[in-house]
Order: structure tokens, then sequence, then C-alpha cells
């Protein structure tokens, strides 16, 4: 028998939980890649004038990975209330946050007409993406999670995953048309601006599908009990999620930040610099590096729930060291066919990479959600996702731009993206298997936890 918290809701509801958190997602993914898109084409011109190309380019990524800093902040903040409050009320507040800075950069002037205050301006609207993307992740899994029940939850989990490379499809999508159907002078003059306005509409579909669910049944048993606990005793006082995390889970976020470092380095060299690469060292057409990402985003899409479903099968950790092992050995691979300039042979190189990318973001919903208790899962799983995020993604495009500039050659790029694929199989494989685990019967066992340690202070004190 299932316990109620973990009982599975109707399949039509599940599926509306299901596109309301991928809907969602993507909307939050197409709004930050977007930025990184247009940061390798045309921001390093447009708000970092007067500079070598290359050097405009790293200029143009740090105020990429300055969104990346805000994000464990985003992450502390959102998973807080979201621990205290709900999924749902956090996950609206990050939809706007995120859709209100990515609207602000389509209409913000350029270093021609505002001088240095451009550069400035578009620094803080990319630090408020990062905060409101740092909350969005945690929530968006953890609602469906929360809804199903453990024997397909690495599948329904992974939905909202799919919300990166359909967020990177999009805004690829709509990048690759206007760069097809505008001159260059009319793309870099007003034409990069359209993307950033269509995140105004695209939020308020997101709003509409978001608003229409309800909250958690497992948040909401967990919270039923707490405000028990409280009317019981009414000296008690429930210890912050944060602190919770930290007490009895550290070992859980040092191993979820692991585990980031292969997948998030390894997605934005693949599809953020690969930009600059493929244009630059390659010989190929921005256009053509345009149309690869894209086709390769769509098999993404496609693998991810693939991958995902498997992980019921075989467990969490298999399928993620599977690609954890894959992309490390097929970094040389990767730039040796993009190095031939060939279409065909760019879009293996890509598509092979997010392929693998897939076999560690597919499971790592579910990986992680079952990692904490549910008063403070949504504080643990974006802690360890976010705070990994830093050293990962954010320098990702700079560091491996500035290789590129230093060596002239992808050697150091590759061993760079090794390296990290190396600390997330150690990472993965020190992890315990989680995939049988009851999220009521954690709850539970948490209770019977944080009960012990407040009678050990009481001790003590």
């Amino acid at each position: 028998m299932s316990s109620p918290a973990t009982a599975p809701p109707a399949p039509n509801s599940l599926k509306r939980i299901v596109a309301a958190s991928l809907i969602g997602t993507t909307i939050e993914w197409y709004d930050f890649f977007l930025y990184g898109s247009a940061a390798a084409l045309v921001f390093n011109k447009l708000f970092f004038p007067g500079s070598d190309p290359l050097v405009g380019t790293l200029l143009s990524f740090l105020t990429y990975a300055v969104g990346f800093a805000a994000r464990p902040i985003g992450a502390l903040v959102f998973g807080h209330y979201g621990d205290r409050l709900g999924r749902k009320k956090l996950l609206v507040l990050s939809l706007l946050l995120m859709g209100g800075a990515t609207f602000a950069i389509g209409l913000l002037p350029t270093h021609a007409t505002i001088g240095t205050a451009a550069p400035v301006l578009l620094t803080v609207l990319r630090l408020v993406q990062g905060f409101a993307l740092g909350g969005e992740w945690g929530g968006a899994v953890l609602l469906v999670s929360e809804h199903g029940d453990a024997r397909r939850r690495g599948f329904w989990a992974s939905w909202p995953q799919t919300g990166a490379p359909a967020g990177q499809l999009l805004a690829t999508g709509v990048l690759s048309f206007l760069t097809a159907v505008l001159s260059d002078a009319a793309f870099g003059s007003w034409g990069w601006r359209i993307p950033f306005l269509l995140s105004g509409v695209l939020v308020l579909v997101g709003l509409w599908i978001r608003l229409s669910v309800d909250e958690s049944p497992v948040f909401k048993e967990a919270l039923a009990r707490a405000e028990a606990r409280k009317a019981a005793d009414a000296g008690t006082v429930e210890r912050m999620p944060l602190v919770a995390v930290l007490r009895h889970h550290w070992r859980d976020v040092l191993i979820a930040m692991g585990a980031r470092m292969a997948e998030n380095i390894s997605y934005y060299v693949i599809t953020a610099f690969i930009l600059v690469y493929a244009t630059t060292s390659a010989g190929v057409s921005r256009q053509t590096a345009l149309n690869a990402v894209l086709i390769a985003s769509a098999v993404h899409f496609a693998v991810i729930p693939a991958w995902g479903a498997l992980s019921d099968r075989v467990g969490r950790r298999p399928v993620y060291l599977v690609g954890a092992v894959g992309i490390g050995l097929w970094m040389f691979p990767f730039f040796s066919l993009i190095d031939t300039g060939g279409f065909g042979n760019l879009i293996l190189a890509v598509t092979v990479g997010l392929v693998l990318h897939g076999a560690m973001y597919a499971p790592q919903a579910a990986f992680f959600s079952e990692m904490f208790a549910t008063r403070m899962r949504y504080s643990g799983a974006s802690i360890g996702a976010q705070f990994a995020s830093v050293a990962a993604g954010a320098p990702a495009p700079l560091i491996a731009t500035a290789l590129l500039a230093d060596y002239g050659d992808s050697t150091p790029i590759a061993l760079y993206v090794i390296a990290a694929s190396l600390l997330t199989i150690v990472a993965v494989g020190v992890a315990k298997e989680t995939r049988h685990r009851d999220l009521a019967e954690m709850d539970t066992a948490a209770e019977v936890a944080d009960r012990a340690a407040r009678t050990e202070d009481a001790g003590v004190l």
C-alpha cells in the first residue's frame, strides 16, 4: 500500500502538473539561454565595443557568468520560502522575475546610446535572471517528483528537465530564423531585441498554466504535521530549512554539487562556447553553428524522458555514470569533428554530446529530490544544484574562451571537461542509490532525527 503522500495522482492531473512545470522551465531556460547566445553573437559589439573581438566576447561572457553568481542566492531565498510556504507560490514569482528581466533587456539602450550605463544595466538584469533561475529549477522538479510515485518518478521528473533543451531549441530557433531573414546590420541594430520582447508573451502563457495546478500533496501533509507539532507544543520552533539541510544532509549536498560538475560544464561548452569556437577556429558561419545546435537540441529534448525512464528500471546512479564517463570520452572526438568544418560532422559532434549530457541531466531531478525530506527538499536540492553552477556552468564559456585565446587549440578545453567528468564520476560513485525511496517514509525518519537532535541540544544546554 502506498501512503497518502505518495499515492499516484490521476493520470490527467499528473500530466497537467508536468505541463505546468515544463512550460515554466522552458520559458525560464529560453530567457537564460537567449542571453547566452546573444552574448556570443552580438552583445560583444553592442555593449562592449572598441576592444579586440575575442576580448569583447570574454567581457560579454563575463556578464553571462554573473547570472550564475546570483543563482545560489536565488536557491537560498526560494528554497527557504518554498519549504515554508509551498512550491507553487515561489514558482509563479520566479517566472515573473525571469520574464520581466528578459523583456527589459529587449528594451535596453546600447553602449552607443547611453555609454557605460548600458553594460551596467545589462549586468543588473542578468543578476535578476540568475536569481530567478536559482529558485525555478528546484521548485519545478519537486512539484512533479512529489506528485508522482517512486515507480515512475524518474520518468515524470525528467520532463521539467526537458525545459532546458526546449528553451535552448526555442531561443536558438528564433535567433536562427532572424539571422536568416535579416541582414547583419538589421539584426545588430534592432533584430536582436525581438526574441527578448517575445518573452513577455511566453510568460503570460506560462502563468496561465502554472496557476491552474495545486500544491503537491506530500508538501501539504508535511506542513500539516509541522503545524500539529506546533499546536501540541507551543514552545516548538521549527528549524530553518537551511540549518536542517546542513546538519542532516551536508554529504548529500556535496554529492549533488559534484554530480553537477560534468553535466553543467559540458552543457555550456557544447551549446554556448561552440558558437565562438565553430565561428572563430573552424571557419563555420554563425548560421551553420546555430542550426547545428538547433537540431541537436531537438534530439536532446527527445532522449531526456527515455533516460529518465531507464533510471526507473536500473537506477539513477548507473544512468548518471554512463553520461559522465561518455562525455569525458567524447570531448576529443567532439572538437575533431568540429575542426573539419563540415555541417554533418558539426551536427554529429553536438548531438552525441547532448545525448550523453541527457544521461546525467534526466535522472538528476529525481536523484536530487530523493536525497532530502520534504520540509528541506526545496532548499537541499536547490543549494546542491545551484551552488555547483557557480564553479561549473558560470565560468565554463569564459574559461573555454580564455583557453582558446591563450593556446589557440581545443586540447586544453577538452582536458578541462574531462577533469570535470572525473569529479562527477567520483561524486556519483560514492552516492547511495535512491530510486526505491518513499518520500513519506523519508519524512518520518527526518522528523525522528530532528526530535533526537533537539533532545541532544537541550541536554547540552
